[in-house]
């Protein structure tokens, strides 16, 4: 098979280059995937530039079945799938895919391939942060009858009760990138949350609006407009951004026993004493995490497999912004560049295809 390598220069004009790979076998509890489409994501940017144990790197991906392990269940060839997968296993900038079936679902039928490409791993962040970090309980659209079965992986690990009596307020740093975009939207359909997010540019700001925003702020102007607009703490924050770049905000803005996920780290010092007089919380939110310690990686399948059906009735959205052309050397460079410039909204995702000289 044709994939896309690392070449192991950081640099992103010399970073990348074709290679011929085998055919990888599903062991027992794999899925082997033909690829149709992918999406970019800034852990391929920072992968990139750090260096990595996998020269095939790429972790958002739709495709179709080709074999299964002896152990999968639930899953046959020529089903459609959709994944984030496993860091520590070969990605997904390749024709195929061999990837553990309980980190897979299968995809929504009422989106086009490069639409649910977008989704898997801005999704999975974005529900773990609010659902298994943050103190908030998922309750189904209302166009949606969902039965909470008790052999509901999903619904088991999500469904503590929250302390705090709702509605409250969620504040979305970054609310216009690819994991912010899904947080509003989950947020907004799922619980009764006022969602607050930032965003700087007009058009960063119309697309967190039109996903639900209930206010959209400057993170430039961060506690003055809120104060403006007549809020002075928040309850829940989610940080999509470096912490440290907003930390004081943070500090300041968190009500007193609130909380707090971030998913970026940060090379600069923060200190967490910040939070103890309010009594506030914080977590991170890795989504590799499960499938890296084996920690339940079947409640990411089982994450996937709800929001498609939530995908498929309208109630949430794609987040692609732009196909920004077909796999290749030089389409990846191109999503690199653009996620290293920092005004991305949305998704950038790449369809494959069987053409010599692209694919």
């Amino acid at each position: 098979m044709k994939a896309i390598r690392l070449t192991g220069r950081p640099e992103i004009d010399d970073a990348f280059e074709w290679a011929e790979r085998d055919i990888p076998t599903p062991t027992e509890h794999d899925v082997l995937v033909k690829v149709e489409a992918i999406s970019i994501n800034p852990v391929d940017t920072k992968i990139r530039k750090a260096g990595s144990m996998q020269d095939i790197i790429g972790w958002d991906a739709v495709g179709i079945v080709e074999a299964t392990g002896d152990g999968v269940t639930g899953f046959t060839r020529g089903d459609r799938v959709y994944y984030a997968g496993d860091i520590q296993r070969p990605g997904c900038y390749a024709e195929y895919q061999r990837v553990d079936a309980r980190l897979v679902a299968k995809a929504p039928v009422n989106l086009e391939i490069e639409e649910i490409a977008a989704l898997p791993l801005t999704t999975l962040t974005a529900w773990e942060g609010l659902f298994d970090r943050l103190p908030l309980t998922p309750h189904p659209p209302s166009s949606i009858y969902q039965d909470e079965s008790d052999d509901d992986p999903s619904s088991k690990a999500t469904s503590t009760p929250s302390i705090h009596n709702e509605p409250k307020t969620l504040l979305v740093i970054n609310g216009a990138g690819g994991v912010g975009s899904m947080v509003t939207q989950l947020a907004k359909q799922l619980t009764s949350l006022k969602v607050i997010t930032t965003a700087s540019r007009s058009l960063s700001r119309l697309w967190s609006e039109e996903l639900g925003a209930d206010l959209v702020v400057n993170h430039y102007h961060l506690v003055e407009e809120l104060n403006t607009a007549g809020i002075k703490e928040v309850d829940y924050i989610f940080c999509c951004h470096d912490i440290a770049d907003h930390w004081e905000n943070m500090v300041q803005l968190i009500r007193p026993f609130g909380s707090i996920v971030a998913i970026a780290e940060t090379e600069k010092e923060v200190n967490i004493n910040d939070l103890q007089q309010k009594a506030a919380s914080f977590a991170w939110e890795f989504m590799f995490s499960r499938a890296i310690y084996n920690e339940h990686p079947e409640h990411q399948g089982a994450i996937l497999s709800r929001v498609a059906q939530w995908m498929d009735s309208g109630d949430l959205v794609s987040t692609l912004s732009e196909v920004i052309g077909r796999f290749s050397v030089e389409s990846v460079q191109e999503a690199h560049r653009r996620l290293e410039k920092g005004t991305v909204v949305g998704k950038l995702v790449l369809p494959m295809t069987p053409t010599h000289g692209t694919l």
